[in-house]
């Protein structure tokens, strides 16, 4: 896997900074220069009006000399940093601030129009021609009599209102600099936040995909970053033990397939070779006979267990008699019973006790541990199941007085194909995998299935299913 995301993330970045700065020097730089241009046009424009009302009007009506009106404009163009006229409407200039004005031989301005600003308040250029570089000009008419005797025009450099502009756009352009050196903690935190758990958990799942479910993986975070490490570390840990107890299966079907196929060989070789006389066929035909019994049993639980995993244990729940279920099963060992003389002994709570479960199901649960407590239990011995209800439950015991399970094996004997050291020299069919079946049935019921035993005394199982009030309670 490519590992590109951070780069991804990255080059996102830097293209969010380069469009903000390609952004604010064309949209805002333009935008900045037309609004300032705008500003200053007007501002210049009310003072040329309050000049033509005052200095200007004064001077066309004598009331002021024209060296007095040259001082106030002088001083008045320092103060706006810009070029004050007073020019006639034929062209001729009769005032400039930044320049005496021969009265011999005054300034024209050639081709003016007053229309030039027609529309708005101000023109930008060179002013017919009159500068060299760039100004932004307003005019304000001088009236006397109801009659226009001239025009206050008033210039400022264009560079100079774009040099303003230009401090403004490199306020922008510090401003966007520190956000996005700033923004440099985000980058930071989706690091150490994100992508670096992430690329831990990227290099996990590479691991367990080869097949290395032992890889640790560590990531120390309570966010959904670390529930999703911890929750792959745990999935990890379930396919390793999944794969572990796959190898005991293979391991412990291999055992007891092999025991019963070596000893079948066995017998037959010696019935071929004439190792066995054929006077002794007959009996050594039953010892093969008993061993393909245990084959075939071992080959059904197999199925059974494997259908109970890949199905998810479907069951056809119904209401049924539980004693009427125990009297049944423990009818069909009657004549097991006689053989190891074993009494098989019911105390039973009513005559019925009606219970919600799959009757089938729980009839092989029954078969299976009563099967166990005959096969582990001694001659001349008592097995003993009852059923008491406590709430809405039903307990169901089986209990025999036999070998005993150690101690160390109780929390084992679930486990397929797991057969504790004592049953392994007294049960010689048995195929470990009786509890492992009686356990899932149990299980896909939503009940619990326990077991107390003492080495040398007897075992107890006891399991519950729902209890059902039937019509006599």
């Amino acid at each position: 896997m490519k590992k590109t995301l951070y780069l991804k993330f990255l080059l996102g970045y830097l293209i969010f900074g380069f469009f903000g700065f390609l952004v604010v020097s064309t949209f805002s730089s333009g935008m900045t220069t037309e609004h300032i241009k705008r500003e200053k046009a007007d501002d210049l424009y009310r003072e040329a009006l309050l000049i033509s009302n005052s200095y200007a009007k004064e001077l066309y009506n004598s009331e002021i000399t024209l060296e007095n009106a040259t001082k106030q404009f002088d001083a008045l163009s320092t103060y706006f940093d810009a070029t004050i006229w007073i020019i006639n409407p034929s062209g001729t200039i009769i005032l400039d601030s930044s320049q005496p004005v021969d009265k011999d031989h005054p300034r024209i301005v050639e081709g003016f129009d007053a229309a030039i600003t027609a529309g708005s308040t101000y023109t930008v250029g060179t002013f017919f021609d009159t500068f060299e570089d760039d100004v932004i000009s307003v005019l304000a008419p001088i009236t006397a009599d109801f009659r226009v005797k001239g025009y206050v025009v008033i210039h400022y450099a264009m560079d100079e209102l774009i040099a303003a502009s230009n401090h403004i756009v490199n306020i922008t352009y510090v401003t966007l600099l520190i956000l996005f050196l700033l923004s440099l903690i985000i980058l930071f935190f989706f690091t150490e936040l994100v992508y670096r758990p992430l690329r831990k958990i990227t290099a996990a799942t590479e691991h367990y995909a080869s097949g290395n479910y032992h890889y640790q993986l560590s990531v120390e975070s309570t966010d959904e970053m670390g529930y999703l490490a911890a929750t792959l570390a745990y999935m990890a840990d379930e396919l390793s033990r999944r794969e572990d107890d796959q190898k005991k299966l293979v391991a412990n079907i291999s055992h007891d397939f092999r025991s019963p196929l070596t000893s079948i060989r066995g017998y037959l070789d010696a019935m071929l070779d004439g190792t066995i006389p054929p006077e002794m066929h007959e009996k050594y035909l039953g010892i093969v006979l008993n061993e393909t019994e245990r084959l075939t049993k071992l080959t059904n639980s197999l199925l059974t267990l494997n259908n109970l995993n890949t199905k998810g244990m479907i069951l056809e729940r119904t209401d049924f008699d539980i004693n009427l279920v125990i009297k049944n099963t423990a009818a069909s060992f009657e004549g097991t019973c006689k053989s190891k003389m074993i009494a098989i002994e019911l105390v039973l709570t009513g005559d019925t006790l009606m219970v919600n479960g799959d009757i089938i199901k729980i009839q092989q649960v029954l078969y299976n541990l009563l099967d166990n407590a005959i096969k582990f239990s001694h001659h001349n011995s008592v097995i003993k199941i009852e059923t008491t209800v406590k709430h809405n439950k039903v307990f169901i015991s089986v209990k025999d007085s036999g070998i005993g399970i150690p101690k160390d094996s109780l929390k084992q004997i679930w486990d397929r194909f797991y057969k504790t050291d004592l049953s392994r020299g007294k049960d010689k069919k048995g195929t470990g995998l009786g509890l492992s079946i009686t356990r899932e049935i149990i299980r896909a019921h939503e009940e619990n299935i326990n077991v107390v035993s003492t080495e040398g005394v007897g075992t107890e199982f006891i399991f519950t299913l729902p209890r059902v009030e039937d019509d006599d309670d």
